[in-house]
C-alpha cells in the first residue's frame, strides 16, 4: 500500500511539473504537437489500410495457389509482389496520392510494416523450434544426420561459391555467405505432405528425409549465427565494415557465434522442464503459452543485441520447450497468431521484390543458375551419402529430391540480409526466384520418383509397404480430442512424436524401427504404418476409445442430458433476424405429408436439393438422421428443429415445413411435431449454427406466429409470416 501511494505521489508530482513547464511554452508547442499528431494519425491510417489489403491479398493468393496444386506460400508471396511498391501498390488512389504502398526512402517498405514481418519471423521460428524433435535427432538419425550434413555442406559451398563468382566478392563476403546459407534451408512441410499422400512416411527414404530435415534446421540456425557474426564484422563498403579478415580472425568470430548459440541451446534443453514449470506457475492454460511466446521475443531481442539474428533466439526457446508437457498446448494456442502473421510475412517479403530487376537478363540468369545449384547441391549432397548408407540409386534420388524445396527459413534469412544491407535488392530477387522454383519443381519430381515403385535400399529391409487405418468420426471436435489423446499415449509409451508442420496437421511417431504417421483431416483420422505394426496401432486406438467412453459414461451420470433439454426454453431466447438471412422462399412448405419424422426430414432435404442448396443430399440426410438418433430435437408446442453440421452443404441452409396433422417427433410435452425446421451448416466452415437454431426457436415460440403458420394456406404466406412481413 505504501509503495502504491508513493508511486501515485511521484506520478502526480511529475504531471504537475510537466504541466508547469509545458504551460510556459504552450503557445509555441501547440502547433508543432498538432502537426505531429496529424502526421502520426495519417501514418496509422495508412498502416491500417495496408494491413487490410495484405490480409485479403494473401487469402486470395494462397487459396488460388492451393487450387492449382501449388503451396499456399507461393500464392502469398506473389500476392505481395503484385500489391507491393514496385507494382500496383504505387498506383495513386483517392486519399493516397503515392499509393497504398508508397516506395520508401532507402528501403522499399515502411519500418512499421517491416516490423510486422519481423514479429512473424519470430513466431514462425518459435513454432519450428517447438516442432523439432531433439530426441529423434539424437537417437534415430545416424543416416539422417549424415545425409543432412552432406546436403548442408554441398549446398552452402555451391551457393556461396556461385555468389562469390557472380557478385565479384570473396567466398567469405557477406553476400556470398548469405547466398550459401539460404541455399541450405529445406522446407520439410512440402515434402512431408507428399510422403503422407504417397504413404511413404515410414519408408526408409521417408524416415531418412524427415530426420535429415530436423538436422538441416538445427545446422541452418547454427550457420546463420556464424554468418551473422562474420557479416557484422566484415560488413561492406556501404556499412563501413572491415571488408577482409584473416582466416584466424574468421575462425575466432565463428567460434564465438557458435559458442553463444550452443550455450543458450544447452541451457534451454537442460532447464526446459524447469522453464515449463515456471511458466505454468505464472498462469493457467490461456496464460503460459503467451508467456512462452514472450520469452521467445525476449531471447530474440537479446540475440539481436549480440549481433546475431532474432530468429535464432526464438528457435532456441522453441527447442527448449519442445519436449515439455506444454509444447502441444503452446502450439495450439499460438496457431491463430501463426495463421495471421506468417502469411503477412510472405506478402511483405514479396513486396521487397522489384520485378524490373528480376526481368533484367543478368538477374534472371543469376537466378536460374542459383536455382540449378540449389537443386543439384541437395540431390548430390544428400543423395551421394545415402549411397554409402544402404540406399540404392533409386532411394538416393528420392532422398535428394525430397530435400530440394526451400521456403520459410530461406525467405527469413533473405529478409535479414536485405534489411541489414548485406544483400543487394537484385540479389534478393535471385533468392525469390530460387525459393519459388524449388517449391514448384520439387513436388512433381518427388511424386514421379515415388510413383516408380521398387525398393530404395540395396538390401531388403523391414517392409515399407505400409497399411493405413482411416476412421471417420461424427465431428471434427471428436477427431481432434481422440488425436491429441492418442499422441499423448504414444509419448507415454516412449515414442517420439514430431509435428511436421503447424500448417499441415501431420505427426510423425517413432520408436526403434517402428514408424507411424498420423494425419488429421477434418472429421477423419488416418494412421499409416507397417503391416506388422497395425495391431499395435489398433490396440492403442481401442484403448483411447475405451478411456474416452468411460469418461463420457461418467459425464452422463453427473449430467442429465434429458433434463437439460427441458430447460432450454427456446421461446425465451433472443429474437433476431439470424435465420431470415438464409431462408429461401423455395425452402418453405405447408404441405409436409410424411408419416414419420424420418420421412418428414427426407421431404425437407428434398426441398433444399430442389432449391440447389445441397452439394450431397444423401450425406445431409444421413448426418441429420444420425444427429436425431442421438437425441430427439422435438421441443414444445409441436415444434421440432432437426439440425446437423454436414458435408452435404457448402453454405448454411434452412428448410421449414408445416405438417397439418403432425408426426411423432418425441417432443418434450408429447405434442405431435407440426412445425419442423431443418438447419444444415457446412462441417468444415464456420457458421452460426446454434445461433440460427436459437433465433428460429425464439420466433416459433410466439403462440400467435405458430397459430398463423399452422393456418397458412400457401407456401408464400408461410414464408412472409416467418420473415415478419404482414
Amino acid at each position: 500500500m505504501k509503495v502504491t501511494r508513493l508511486i501515485s505521489i511521484l506520478l502526480f508530482s511529475a504531471l504537475c511539473l510537466t504541466g508547469a513547464v509545458a504551460a510556459d511554452g504552450a503557445s509555441a508547442a501547440d502547433s508543432a504537437l498538432a502537426a505531429k499528431e496529424s502526421s502520426l494519425g495519417e501514418q496509422m491510417t495508412l498502416i491500417v489500410f495496408q494491413l487490410a489489403f495484405i490480409i485479403f491479398a494473401v487469402r486470395l493468393g494462397g487459396g488460388a495457389a492451393q487450387k492449382i496444386g501449388l503451396p499456399s506460400v507461393i500464392g502469398e508471396l506473389l500476392a505481395g509482389v503484385l500489391i507491393g511498391p514496385f507494382a500496383a501498390g504505387a498506383i495513386a488512389l483517392p486519399g493516397f496520392p503515392q499509393g497504398i504502398f508508397p516506395l520508401g526512402d532507402g528501403f522499399a517498405i515502411s519500418p512499421v510494416l517491416y516490423a510486422f514481418s519481423t514479429i512473424a519471423s519470430i513466431i514462425l521460428l518459435f513454432s519450428s523450434g517447438l516442432e523439432t524433435d531433439i530426441d529423434m535427432l539424437i537417437h534415430f538419425s545416424v543416416a539422417g544426420t549424415i545425409v543432412g550434413l552432406g546436403g548442408v555442406i554441398i549446398s552452402f559451398a555451391a551457393g556461396a561459391g556461385l555468389g562469390a563468382l557472380l557478385t565479384g566478392g570473396g567466398f567469405f563476403s557477406p553476400s556470398a555467405m548469405f547466398l550459401g546459407i539460404m541455399s541450405t534451408a529445406t522446407s520439410v512441410g512440402i515434402t512431408a505432405r507428399i510422403l503422407s499422400d504417397r504413404k511413404k512416411m515410414d519408408s526408409p527414404e521417408g524416415v531418412t528425409i524427415l530426420a535429415a530435415a530436423v538436422f538441416d534446421d538445427v545446422l541452418g540456425i547454427v550457420l546463420l549465427a556464424v554468418v551473422m557474426g562474420l557479416a557484422a564484422v566484415l560488413g561492406g563498403a556501404s556499412k563501413g565494415g572491415k571488408g577482409e579478415l584473416s582466416s584466424g580472425a574468421i575462425a575466432i568470430i565463428a567460434a564465438k557465434a557458435f559458442a553463444i548459440w550452443l550455450g543458450f541451446t544447452a541451457v534451454g534443453l537442460i532447464f526446459g522442464k524447469k522453464i515449463s514449470a515456471f511458466l505454468k506457475r505464472l498462469g493457467g492454460e490461456t496464460t503460459y503459452p503467451t508467456l512462452a511466446l514472450g520469452l521467445a521475443f525476449l531471447l530474440a531481442g537479446f540475440f539481436e543485441l549480440q549481433g546475431l539474428a532474432m530468429i535464432i533466439g526464438a528457435y532456441i526457446v522453441g527447442i527448449s520447450l519442445s519436449k515439455t508437457d506444454i509444447a502441444y498446448l503452446i502450439q495450439d494456442k499460438t496457431k491463430p497468431l501463426y495463421d495471421f502473421f506468417v502469411p503477412i510475412f510472405f506478402a511483405i517479403m514479396g513486396m521487397l521484390v522489384n520485378m524490373r530487376q528480376i526481368i533484367n537478363l543478368h538477374v534472371l540468369v543469376f537466378g536460374l543458375l542459383y536455382t540449378f545449384a540449389a537443386v543439384a547441391s541437395k540431390i548430390i549432397g544428400c543423395g551421394l551419402p545415402a549411397l554409402f548408407l544402404g540406399f540404392n540409386f533409386r532411394g538416393a534420388t528420392r532422398i535428394g529430391i525430397g530435400m530440394v524445396p526451400r521456403g520459410e527459413v530461406a525467405l527469413i534469412i533473405a529478409g535479414i540480409g536485405l534489411a541489414g544491407e548485406f544483400l543487394e535488392p537484385s540479389v534478393f530477387g535471385v533468392v525469390i526466384i530460387m525459393i519459388m522454383a524449388t517449391s514448384i519443381i520439387a513436388p512433381p519430381l518427388l511424386n514421379r520418383v515415388l510413383a516408380q515403385g521398387g525398393p530404395g535400399t540395396k538390401v531388403p529391409v523391414k517392409s515399407y509397404n505400409s497399411e493405413s487405418i482411416r476412421i471417420d468420426f461424427p465431428s471434427g471436435e471428436i477427431a481432434e480430442l481422440i488425436t491429441s489423446t492418442l499422441l499423448h499415449d504414444f509419448e507415454r509409451e516412449g515414442f517420439f512424436v514430431q509435428l511436421m508442420s503447424i500448417r499441415d496437421e501431420i505427426s510423425h511417431i517413432r520408436k526403434g524401427d517402428i514408424s507411424i504417421s498420423l494425419v488429421s483431416e477434418g472429421k477423419s483420422l488416418c494412421i499409416e504404418t507397417a503391416p506388422e505394426d497395425i495391431p499395435f496401432v489398433r490396440a492403442s486406438l481401442h484403448e483411447v476409445l475405451v478411456k474416452l467412453d468411460a469418461s463420457f459414461e461418467a459425464l452422463k451420470k453427473n449430467y442429465d442430458v434429458e433434463r437439460s433439454r427441458t430447460e432450454l426454453h427456446i421461446e425465451l431466447g433472443r429474437v433476431d433476424s439470424g435465420f431470415r438471412r438464409i431462408l429461401d422462399p423455395r425452402c418453405v412448405t405447408v404441405h409436409l405429408s410424411g408419416s414419420s419424422k424420418e420421412a418428414v426430414i427426407g421431404e425437407l432435404v428434398d426441398l433444399l436439393a430442389h432449391a440447389q442448396k445441397t452439394s450431397d443430399s444423401r450425406a445431409l440426410l444421413k448426418d441429420t438422421l444420425e444427429r436425431e438418433s442421438r437425441m430427439s430435437t422435438g421441443m414444445e408446442h409441436s415444434i421440432a428443429l432437426p439440425h446437423a453440421r454436414t458435408s452435404g452443404v457448402e453454405s448454411q441452409a434452412l428448410a421449414i415445413g408445416v405438417h397439418k396433422t403432425g408426426v411423432d417427433f418425441g417432443t418434450m410435452d408429447g405434442s405431435p411435431g407440426k412445425i419442423i425446421a431443418l438447419i444444415a451448416s457446412p462441417a468444415k466452415d464456420d457458421a452460426p449454427h446454434m445461433q440460427v437454431l436459437a433465433s428460429l426457436g425464439a420466433v416459433l415460440g410466439d403462440e400467435v406466429i405458430r397459430e398463423k403458420l399452422l393456418a397458412a394456406k400457401g407456401d408464400y404466406e408461410a414464408y412472409h409470416l416467418l420473415m415478419g412481413q404482414k
